[in-house]
């Protein structure tokens, strides 16, 4: 089992109060349905290297940046689909490169340096990106729990909703229960608007009359700032 998938879209974030998102919800009754999975909670591996140049880098705000992650949709077992991710953001524009494999082949061949099991472009370029960053670690996992909605006349436009953002440094299994340190006050959600084209006017004109602004977030560098601030002593995060 392994198969890629790629994907090139706008990803415009916002931190929503719960009144706000009831708001937003009320809205989207008309226009957007819960996929299939209802709410489900997200796992990720991240990885950086030992000075934490990826994110560091990106938290400076570039013209181009990349990541690169593990991602499961449940509690993984050895079997499970796990996706191993590159992420890449381009003048606003955000670049998916995704291969799907058995939970046990991606984090073997993250764990032992192995070449991943599979032949393709994506794989190529995963491999390229590990070569070049050649310190790649488990750095930080995160988890939340996700609704995401799909819009009902077809398009592309999506919405989704995390909240119990929760980040830890240890016990990088995918297989693991979630625990960790949270990202997010008390009642805030974290919405993010996926789109490859405009915005309908119906959501527009919700957020306006809401007084629902964008914002940048990222939730692995949100991570690391935190990690600064209560672990960083005497350089001990660049060791």
């Amino acid at each position: 089992m392994a198969y890629q998938t790629t994907f090139e879209r706008y990803e415009i974030k916002y931190l929503l109060t719960a009144q706000q998102k009831q708001a937003l919800l009320r809205a989207m009754q008309e226009h957007m349905q819960l996929d299939r999975f209802g709410r489900s909670t997200i796992r990720n591996i991240y990885y950086d290297t030992d000075t934490f140049r990826l994110i560091r880098r990106s938290l400076e705000k570039p013209t181009y940046k990349e990541k690169l992650r593990i991602r499961s949709y449940r509690q993984a077992r050895p079997g499970d689909p796990v996706f191993v991710e590159l992420k890449k953001k381009f003048q606003s524009v955000v670049y998916k490169r995704r291969l799907v494999l058995p939970e046990a082949q991606a984090m073997d061949s993250f764990r032992t340096g192995s070449a991943l099991p599979v032949q393709s472009q994506i794989a190529n370029e995963i491999e390229y990106f590990r070569a070049y960053y050649r310190t790649l670690r488990p750095a930080v996992f995160l988890s939340y729990e996700r609704e995401a909605f799909y819009a009902l006349d077809g398009s592309d436009f999506r919405v989704t909703f995390d909240e119990n953002i929760l980040y830890r440094c240890r016990d990088f299994s995918l297989g693991s229960p979630v625990y960790g340190t949270s990202l997010l006050a008390c009642g805030q959600t974290l919405m993010e608007i996926k789109t490859s084209g405009g915005m309908p006017l119906w959501m527009t004109h919700t957020l306006t009359e809401h007084g629902v602004f964008h914002t940048s977030f990222s939730k692995y560098g949100a991570a690391y700032q935190n990690m600064l601030d209560t672990d960083f002593s005497g350089g001990l995060l660049y060791a």
